[in-house]
C-alpha cells in the first residue's frame, strides 16, 4: 500500500467518526416543542413540572411563545413542534412550514365565543350591525358556524378587522356590537362590559376548532420512537388533570403559568374538552363534519381558500399522523 492511499483510509476513516458523532450528537438534542396560553396546551405544564418526562427517561425543551409567536418560531426551523388549531396547522404548512399532527389535544368546548354589548341577546339581534373580529382567523369561522345555524349569512353582518388581543377594549368602545374572541380575551370582554353576554361558543359546534401538536416531518422521521414516549407522557398528563384526586393540583400548576389563581383557571378549563386516548382515537376517525379532524381540517380548508389566506387546496391527510395515537 502507497503512503497515499494509507493517507487517504486514514483520512477516510476519521471523516467517518467525524460525521458519525455529528450524528450522534444530533439524535441527542433535546426535542424543542414551542407552547403558549390555551388550556390545552397549557396542560404540558403538568408533565413539565411533574417530571413525566424524566420518568419516560426523554429530553424536551419547552419554550413559551405567545401564540403567532409561536408558529413563526416553528416556521423559521428553530422548533421540532409546536402547539396550534388545526386550522392553522394548515396556514403554517400552505405558507412553507409542513408539519404533521401527532396528538389531537383538545376541541374547545366554550372558551372560543362571540360575545354580544349590552342589549344585544342572541346571534339574530347581530343583523344589520358590525362585530370585532380577527378576519381569516378561526374566531371568523366560529361566526360563520353561528350565523349559518341561526339562517343568516356574512352579508347579514358589518365585520369590523380586530387583533384578537384588542377586541376587549374595541366591545367596550361600543364602536361594535359584538366580538369574536378566545379565553383570555373573551372572559376579558366580559369582564370589561358590564351587560355583555356569551351570545355563541365553541360549545355549540364541538370540533369545530381542534387543538394539536403538529410536529416537523423531518424531526417526527428522525425521532419517532422518542415522539412515541412524549405521546405516553401527554396522556399520562391527561389522566393526572382529570383525576379528581389530582386535578386541583393540575389546576394550581396550570394557572401559576399563566399567572392567575387556580379559581380564575378553572373555567378556562372547563371551556377546553381536553381529550383521553379514547376519546382522541375517536376523532382520527376519517369523516365529514367535525366529529373527525379531518372533516374539521376540510372544512377549515375551505374557508381558507375562500378567504384568500392561500391560493391552492391542502392535502389534508398529509397534515395528521394518526399511528402513535393509534397504536396506544
Amino acid at each position: 500500500m502507497t503512503f497515499h492511499e494509507t493517507m487517504r483510509k486514514k483520512l477516510l476513516l476519521a471523516v467517518s467518526i467525524f460525521v458519525g458523532s455529528i450524528s450522534i450528537s444530533a439524535q441527542a438534542e433535546p426535542l424543542k416543542i414551542g407552547y403558549s396560553d390555551w388550556p390545552g396546551w397549557v396542560a404540558w405544564e403538568v408533565a413539565i413540572e411533574k417530571g413525566m418526562f424524566k420518568e419516560a427517561g426523554i429530553e424536551v425543551e419547552f419554550e413559551w411563545f405567545d401564540y403567532v409567536s409561536s408558529m413563526d418560531a416553528f416556521a423559521a426551523g428553530k422548533l421540532d413542534a409546536v402547539t396550534m388549531t388545526n386550522g392553522d396547522a394548515l396556514v403554517t404548512g400552505a405558507t412553507g412550514a409542513s408539519n404533521v399532527a401527532i396528538i389531537i389535544n383538545d376541541y374547545s368546548n366554550g372558551n372560543d365565543m362571540v360575545v354580544g354589548a349590552p342589549g344585544i341577546e342572541s346571534i339574530k339581534d347581530l343583523k344589520g350591525k358590525k362585530v370585532g373580529v380577527e378576519i381569516g382567523f378561526v374566531g371568523h369561522l366560529l361566526l360563520l358556524n353561528g350565523l349559518e345555524k341561526n339562517g343568516m349569512t356574512e352579508a347579514d353582518v358589518e365585520l369590523v378587522n380586530v387583533p384578537t388581543n384588542e377586541t376587549p377594549q374595541v366591545l367596550a368602545s361600543g364602536d361594535v356590537s359584538a366580538i369574536v374572541a378566545w379565553q383570555p380575551n373573551s372572559g376579558q370582554a366580559l369582564s370589561l362590559v358590564p351587560g355583555s353576554k356569551k351570545i355563541y361558543s365553541s360549545a355549540d359546534e364541538p370540533g369545530l376548532i381542534y387543538d394539536v401538536l403538529a410536529v416537523s416531518p423531518s424531526s417526527l422521521s428522525a425521532n419517532k420512537v422518542t415522539w412515541s414516549k412524549v405521546v405516553d407522557v401527554w396522556y399520562k398528563a391527561v389522566a393526572y388533570i382529570l383525576d379528581p384526586a389530582t386535578q386541583d393540583d393540575a389546576i394550581s400548576i396550570m394557572a401559576a403559568r399563566v399567572g392567575v389563581s387556580p379559581e380564575e383557571y378553572k373555567p378556562f378549563l372547563a371551556g377546553t374538552k381536553i381529550l383521553t386516548l379514547e376519546e382522541a382515537k375517536a376523532f382520527y376517525a376519517k369523516g365529514e363534519g367535525f366529529k373527525s379532524i379531518y372533516g374539521s381540517s376540510k372544512i377549515a380548508d375551505d374557508f381558507n381558500l375562500k378567504y384568500e389566506v392561500y391560493k391552492e387546496a391542502q392535502d389534508i391527510e398529509a397534515y395528521t399522523d394518526a399511528s402513535l395515537t393509534m397504536a396506544k
